[in-house]
């Protein structure tokens, strides 16, 4: 039975390709949460590849397995799949497969443990550097911290909140802390955090393949242009702009020289000089397009079931 070879060929030919259509698109930086859409339909086909694969293989090589999948299906779907002809490679596939399952499970809930770690040892740090006045309300969203360095940051959790230093409320200017708190609260309303800790835990688990690498640092990149366009459409592109160069002048992203927040220069000219945006029927199409990826392996592993019932 060659179906999960196949599905594994499919897996691999989307993981090289669609990254590489991405890299070369011109539409990316237009319309971020597109590209964040297609991202996820791309990773999600390769990982339903393997999902699918592995468990058609476990069904040839294991008479338990099978009566499990198969248990619904007529006898003349069970024979077109033709899971008699079991040959050496069906387990072993089928454990490599299930092995790489547990181990990205694993990975992405110790991203998440170690996530929630920060936000804890943050919320304890900010209880010693702001501690509750009297009267003063617990679930307030808004903290400000002494700080001579600008810094702003959103702190997800049970209690949200966005942390805001004394230095960045001194540089930021009128709209320009309203645009700051918009950008924050479009990661959050937006979960960006769990697209982050997914793409990093299947980086981290998987360094080896590079269409998790390129999803890892397509979300870093594709999050924060959408989190700008979410403050830009309430405040202005050019108060989102200067917000972002009044908060990190100071930490010379805007020299010659390369630094951690080198993609900054990007997002602020972006932002001043705003590329046209695709239009409603295109990105309606793309969207159509990107949710019918997955599918593909979905019809895939059902072609065989469909004809013997056709």
């Amino acid at each position: 039975m060659m179906l999960p070879a196949a599905l594994l060929l499919l897996g691999a030919l989307t993981a090289v390709v669609a990254p590489r259509l991405l890299a070369r698109a011109d539409w990316t930086d237009r319309e971020p949460v597109l590209a964040l859409w297609v991202w996820q339909c791309v990773v999600a086909a390769v990982l339903l590849c393997c999902a699918l694969s592995m468990t058609l293989s476990a069904a040839v090589a294991w008479q338990a397995v099978r009566g499990q999948v198969f248990a619904p299906a007529p006898r003349a779907v069970v024979g077109a799949y033709a899971l008699g002809t079991a040959g050496p490679w069906a387990a072993p596939t089928a454990v490599v497969l299930a092995c790489g399952g547990v181990w990205s499970a694993v990975m992405l809930v110790r991203e998440v443990v170690r996530a929630r770690a920060r936000r804890r040892l943050r919320r304890a740090e900010l209880l010693v550097r702001a501690p509750l006045l009297p009267g003063e309300d617990p679930g307030s969203r808004l903290v400000v911290l002494e700080g001579e360095r600008s810094d702003a940051w959103w702190l997800p959790g049970a209690a949200p909140r966005l942390v805001v230093t004394t230095a960045a409320l001194r540089r930021l200017r009128g709209r320009q802390l309203d645009a700051l708190v918009a950008h924050e609260e479009g990661h959050a309303q937006a979960r960006h955090d769990w697209l982050l800790h997914c793409s990093a835990a299947l980086a981290g688990g998987f360094p080896q393949v590079p269409v998790f690498a390129a999803f890892r640092d397509g979300m870093h990149r594709l999050v924060e242009l959408a989190a700008d366009d979410m403050a830009s459409r309430r405040f202005g592109r050019l108060t989102t702009a200067l917000a972002l160069v009044e908060l990190n002048e100071d930490r010379g992203v805007f020299g010659p020289a390369p630094t951690p927040h080198a993609h900054l220069p990007e997002r602020v000219h972006r932002l001043l000089a705003p590329p046209d945006r695709l239009t409603a029927a295109r990105r309606l199409r793309l969207t159509a397009t990107a949710a019918l990826v997955p599918v593909v392996p979905l019809l895939v592993a059902f072609m065989p079931g469909l004809r013997a019932l056709g």
